[in-house]
């Protein structure tokens, strides 16, 4: 027999435990139960450690005298396997379960359909394929969890690495804000196009968007300092950078992106006379062709402004994109009350990790209410990112693994769209 509290004795995850143990049970599955307790769903406050080993404990007696096994699962979940115990004894364990949260949505349900929210239950007898597939699948999450994490821990011995510069001080600011002012910025200047991704079609560039590179910026004219120290220092500077940033793009000799491109500006530049002078040198016809994000936290901050300078921008033929949400962000955001034409989520890892579907589904109910064709995924460094938003109806994406299939399409000689193509495209991209 194995406890719940076997578990903290070994290296081994518990998901690899329960995969050994459904590996083994393949030929001696007669008689043999199991619940699956989806305590991942219950709020975070419900599923400190000391919650599940509690709730773990309601299994044991059961476990001792019926051959049985208790996993906790690494993402709070537990399992519970026997041999020939009545259905009603595990459901007395499971009641005794459910009443320990009783205080969590997640366990104040009635009907069946909702209270298999709450668990899962396998006849391994007759539904052993379904058993090993769960088995497998939780194996296969937790790995890609320890990932994650190994990931992570490297990037920060690598941050722990580098000689760090100086947190930003407020009596530096001007100090900084006139370096800005006065350096000569046009080789900063980046591009990075968001591109429609349909089907098996190669990916079609929409519009570029332009931004000067803060780790760039940062090492050549302020190594000293860190400018993303303190976010309201930070917020500060990037006024000197949006009026750097028009500057940079009126003055700029690309063809390519001399029509159809994003920037990113906030509130108070669409107000000031930097964007008149720049509004005004603008070719006729051309404003419905540029794309303004504003930041999200700039947005709420002051609504009165930004329903003005958004009003402003739009009756002179701008189209605005609210830019910084993320996957738990976004479902709050009404594009069309808001009066956007775009709105951007940035891609996490994150999103992959969603036992119950719940996240997915909120998503999925945000993106078609603002339109597939209005949401971008930005930040997209893998594949699996691209086909996580075509599953859900994005067609718009951004990010390397972007940048990398349009690479590998001029390599392969795959067919190139013209930047007339492009922008015809972008046209009538931003316009549904």
């Amino acid at each position: 027999m194995a406890f719940a509290e076997d578990q903290m004795n070994t290296p081994q995850s518990p998901e690899v435990m329960l995969l050994e143990f459904t590996e083994r049970l393949e030929r001696h599955r007669q008689g043999r139960r199991a619940v699956h307790i989806h305590l991942s769903r219950l709020r975070p406050h419900n599923r400190r450690e000391h919650h599940i080993r509690i709730a773990a404990n309601s299994f044991e007696n059961l476990a001792r005298a019926h051959d049985g096994r208790i996993f906790m699962l690494s993402n709070s979940d537990i399992l519970f396997a026997c041999k020939e115990v009545k259905i009603s004894d595990i459901d007395q364990s499971v009641v005794n379960v459910r009443y320990l949260f009783s205080e969590d949505p997640l366990t104040q349900i009635d009907d069946e359909i909702q209270d298999a929210q709450f668990c899962t239950w396998y006849d391994i007898e007759v539904e052993y394929r379904e058993f090993r597939q769960l088995a497998e699948r939780l194996n296969a999450e937790q790995q890609r969890r320890e990932r994650l994490i190994e990931k992570e821990k490297q990037n920060q011995t690598s941050d722990k690495a580098r000689p760090r510069a100086a947190p930003l001080q407020p009596a530096q600011l001007g100090q900084v804000e006139d370096i800005l002012a006065r350096a000569e910025m046009s080789n900063l200047m980046r591009r990075q196009p968001v591109c429609a991704i349909s089907g098996d079609a190669p990916p079609h560039v929409v519009f570029y968007e332009l931004y000067v590179s803060i780790s760039e910026l940062q090492a050549q004219l302020t190594p000293e300092f860190s400018l993303v120290s303190d976010r309201w220092l930070f917020q500060r500077l990037t006024q000197t950078l949006d009026r750097r940033m028009l500057t940079l793009v009126a003055n700029h000799d690309d063809t390519t992106i001399a029509a159809y491109y994003s920037i990113n500006l906030n509130v108070s530049t669409l107000l000031s006379p930097d964007f008149l002078v720049f509004d005004s040198n603008l070719r006729s016809g051309s404003r419905g062709t540029i794309v303004l994000e504003l930041p999200v936290v700039d947005v709420f901050s002051d609504m009165g402004a930004f329903i003005f300078a958004r009003n402003f921008v739009r009756e002179r033929g701008y189209r605005v994109c609210l830019d910084g949400l993320t996957h738990l962000t976004a479902p709050f955001i009404d594009r069309e009350r808001l009066g956007l034409d775009l709105i951007k989520v940035y891609w996490s890892q994150e999103m992959l990790y969603d036992p119950s579907g719940l996240r997915r589904e909120t998503f999925r109910e945000m993106i078609g209410q603002s339109g597939p064709t209005r949401v971008i995924l930005c930040r997209c460094g893998s594949e699996e990112a691209i086909e996580y938003g075509r599953a859900l109806g994005i067609s718009l994406f951004q990010g390397n693994a972007v940048d990398a299939r349009l690479a590998a399409m001029e390599r392969n000689g795959g067919a190139k769209m013209t930047v007339k193509e492009a922008h015809a495209l972008g046209a009538e991209r931003i316009r549904r």
